[in-house]
């Protein structure tokens, strides 16, 4: 079982055990409102393979999507981390490949950004870079960048972001993530503030760091249609 985030507490609910916010912690940007139930009486078919529900086929919900299917087409049980559940939990084919996905971002990619490693921080039109360690707040709210200073930028407040890459295989293959540039506009403020983080020493975590933003930047993208 993966450990339970600061500000989170388990609690056990009918449908598994779950992660809930604690003394009115914000919730991670990356979490999911829980989906509102088609009703039973709305629901006479599978919304899938349109199979008659009667004493023997019984309906399901999805945890995720929250529409009807048979036993048959919601088979698939898996955690839900974005929407606090740890224990696996019954989900349509669809969603339960969406799911998995995103377990594995959990367990992997935000693991890897709350670890943090180093960079050369550039800010706004400055030409001195700084020697920060920038990792992501067990909360997913904030970046935290630290050095001789230290600059925090809330996620939801980052208006763009890039990440910077360099060289190609003649194969094709993959170039390197090299840095990030993003603009953000902190709290109270107009202005539209940029940061660059450029690779330091240990360009081999930067990578893989800059690598589990993207996909984190993604995920947070593509929220916007859920």
């Amino acid at each position: 079982m993966s450990a339970v985030p600061d500000g989170k507490k388990l609690v056990r609910s009918p449908s598994g055990l779950r992660m809930v916010p604690e003394n009115g912690a914000f919730s991670s940007p990356f979490s999911l409102d829980e989906p509102q139930w088609v009703p039973d009486k709305e629901c006479a078919r599978c919304m899938q393979c349109d199979a008659k529900f009667d004493f023997i086929t019984r309906k399901h919900h999805c945890r995720r999507c929250g529409r009807c299917f048979c036993d048959k087409c919601c088979c698939k049980k898996v955690a839900l981390p974005r929407m606090c559940f740890v224990d696996p939990v019954r989900q349509c084919g669809e969603c339960s490949l969406i799911s998995q996905k995103e377990v594995e971002f959990y367990d992997k990619q935000l693991k890897v950004l709350t670890a943090g490693t180093t960079f050369l921080v550039t800010a706004g039109s400055s030409d001195k870079p700084q020697t920060m360690m920038c990792c992501l707040s067990n909360n997913h709210r904030y970046l935290f960048l630290d050095g001789d200073s230290h600059f925090e930028v809330e996620l939801s407040r980052i208006s763009t972001m890039q990440v910077l890459t360099e060289g190609s295989s003649p194969g094709g293959g993959m170039s390197r993530a090299t840095g990030l540039l993003l603009q953000h506009r902190p709290p109270g403020s107009q202005d539209v503030l940029q940061l660059r983080l450029d690779a330091s020493d240990d360009k081999r975590a930067a990578s893989t760091w800059l690598s589990a933003m993207h996909k984190a930047a993604k995920l947070l993208y593509e929220s916007r249609d859920q």
